[in-house]
């Protein structure tokens, strides 16, 4: 066993510290698309691990802070942390817990929310170890999307798991409109994971839908499926509802 699957396998548990929830639930198993431990034992190289964050405002707030200290984690365990800025998806917003469609971001909107970005998660990811650290866009390969990639996307999956995502089934059952172009967030949001080809998506509770659909969507394209990690949301100053860059 070489010297990264003696420190990763060792370091698991540690990284796993403030993880709400593992999926797949980490069995006893041999099978690395099941259990991540048996995925570095059997790959021998570092993890990808992924977090995407939409610039929907200018700043990122406290919540992220959270995601993005567990990708440093990561990095300092020897891996690969991709950071994508969904400055793609930023234009349509995730609809997750949303009770009303979200106003549309225009291009310019999203690349002024997006100036600062990086600068605000310099202090806490390293930037200067040589293949720690990969920054991409996901506009790369969304915006040249044809419509028959877009076709082929919507075919892997049915209205009926749609509306089982968190906020689409209360919009349906309270008759409120739910537009066709939401149904894509997630499908991009999953596609991002097919681009960086991640082995590890980092998200909040409210993320296991989108991350899920990574998964599917990795299989669909013949990937190895990441693994979902998903860490508690912070309550916003209204004690109801999540920190939000779009709430303000």
């Amino acid at each position: 066993m070489s010297n990264l699957q003696l420190l990763s396998a060792h370091h698991l548990t540690w990284l796993y510290r403030g993880i709400s929830e593992i999926f797949p639930s980490q069995p006893d198993s041999q099978d690395p698309n099941e259990n991540l431990a048996q995925r570095l034992v059997q790959t021998d190289r570092p993890l990808r691990v992924k977090l995407g964050i939409d610039p929907t405002g200018a700043d990122i707030h406290l919540g992220h802070s959270i995601p993005v200290r567990k990708l440093r984690a990561f990095q300092d365990a020897g891996h690969t942390a991709v950071l994508i800025i969904g400055d793609f998806t930023a234009r349509i917003g995730d609809p997750t817990g949303k009770s009303e469609v979200r106003r549309q971001l225009s291009p310019a909107e999203v690349k002024q929310n997006a100036l600062t970005y990086l600068d605000q998660v310099r202090p806490i990811l390293d930037f200067d170890t040589p293949g720690r650290l990969e920054i991409r866009y996901n506009s790369e390969w969304l915006e040249g999307m044809d419509l028959a990639k877009i076709l082929g996307l919507l075919a892997t999956m049915t209205v009926g798991q749609m509306l089982a995502k968190e906020g689409f089934a209360e919009r349906f059952q309270q008759e409120c409109p739910i537009y066709i172009h939401e149904f894509l967030y997630p499908l991009m949001q999953g596609y991002d994971s097919v681009a960086v080809q991640a082995d590890v998506e980092l998200g909040g509770t409210d993320q296991k839908f989108n991350i899920a659909v990574g998964r599917d969507l990795q299989r669909h394209f013949g990937q190895t499926p990441q693994f979902g990690l998903l860490m508690p949301i912070l309550i916003g100053t209204d004690g109801v509802q999540k920190m939000s860059k779009s709430l303000g």
